[in-house]
């Protein structure tokens, strides 16, 4: 799974022209975020499964699994708003450079008076650029476990000034909050 997400960061950062703002030597981050908000509209707490309905009338029924600490506490009504957040940090590693950290991340949970929290992950890689090819353009890279991954960039000025033997680290972070909140009277 670290792997898959590593890959599809490195294709995520290629098609968004990652690798000629890495050439400037500064960290360079790009992100997104993602917003929405649910009603709950039943609850089994036998299962601990809980039925949402967003803002079109879409119902959703997730489990809540042990790690959801004060599952007594949600009510038919409360709001639900789930916030993802992903962002890419990359950079051209001069000769020397550190290794990457250790991956991080975790569960926070929220301490408000109804439940809530933050998961995230944080994964961090070296790819080595193997190949460059102008005509399609396209990228090829070795990661540190040996796995060649080639991904075609979106605009060919994107790789002008890459060179093969080009380490390029990634940070991949990704996260989801979940708030809740009686509903509004």
């Amino acid at each position: 799974m670290t792997r898959l997400i590593l890959v599809l960061s490195l294709f995520a950062l290629a098609a968004a022209g990652a690798f000629s703002l890495a050439l400037a030597q500064k960290p360079v981050t790009q992100g997104a975020s993602i917003t929405e908000t649910a009603t709950i509209v039943a609850i089994d707490s036998t299962n601990r499964l809980i039925t949402l309905k967003d803002k079109d009338g879409i119902t959703e029924t997730i489990a809540a699994g042990p790690e959801v600490k004060r599952f007594n506490e949600l009510k038919v009504g409360d709001v639900v708003t789930f916030r993802y957040y992903e962002s890419v940090v990359y950079a051209i590693q001069k000769p020397g450079d550190k290794a990457p950290a250790a991956v991080a991340g975790g569960i926070v949970r929220g301490t408000g008076p109804k439940p809530g929290g933050t998961m995230s992950e944080q994964l961090t890689a070296v790819v080595t650029v193997q190949a460059i090819d102008a005509k399609i353009p396209s990228v090829t890279a070795k990661t540190e476990d040996g796995n060649v991954i080639s991904v075609k960039v979106e605009d060919p000025k994107n790789i002008v000034g890459l060179k093969v033997g080009d380490k390029v680290q990634i940070t991949y972070t990704r996260a989801l909050a979940i708030s809740v909140e009686a509903p509004k009277k």
